[in-house]
């Protein structure tokens, strides 16, 4: 079931040295080209990078929280066109949920490094550093980077009782029943 899926996935930063094989990667990207958008717009377009160097690379997008993606065997930029849609950062964001999900249903574990407002240093965002790694056209934004693999590490499911149940309201804010 769903639930299950949500219950056990967790973010993955440390993968096996094994390549995901290439009909698991076309699942993924079959995937992430079925993830909802507002009006139809698709505004996101994905890099799919196999290069050890260039995953390396990535990885040094932001000084914090992207050092992991360097010993991933893949990993899908998840890059959008934001004059497409007022809401590119919602459909983008959508995607890359859904890359999750379909890794975690696969067996595979995936971590994201998000760049939309970070920096790779003081001249230049973390998502202009990405797009010159992959060459992108003018224009275009890398959103976020998703590392995948094989997990070498399994986490613990959150238990039940970690969930923040005083965040949900009922048919009005702060009402809890």
């Amino acid at each position: 079931m769903f639930i299950d899926l949500l219950r056990s996935r967790r973010s993955i930063r440390k993968f096996q040295e094994r390549p995901v094989e290439q009909e698991k990667v076309d699942l993924l990207i079959e995937a992430a080209l079925r993830s909802p958008s507002s009006r139809g717009f698709n505004p996101w377009e994905f890099v799919v990078v196999f290069d050890p160097q260039t995953i390396v690379r990535l990885s040094r997008a932001k000084p914090h929280g992207a050092s992991f993606l360097a010993r991933a065997p893949l990993a899908i930029a998840v890059c959008a066109h934001p004059s497409r849609s007022d809401v590119w950062v919602e459909d983008v964001s959508i995607a890359a949920i859904i890359v999750h999900l379909a890794a975690a249903d696969l067996g595979l574990g995936s971590c994201w490094v998000q760049l939309r407002k970070r920096n790779y240093d003081e001249t230049k965002t973390a998502g202009q550093y990405a797009a010159e790694v992959l060459g992108l056209p003018e224009g275009m934004e890398v959103s976020a980077i998703i590392g995948i693999g094989y997990p070498a590490q399994h986490p613990a499911p959150h238990p039940q009782d970690s969930l923040q149940q005083e965040k949900v309201s009922v048919n009005r804010y702060g009402s809890r029943k």
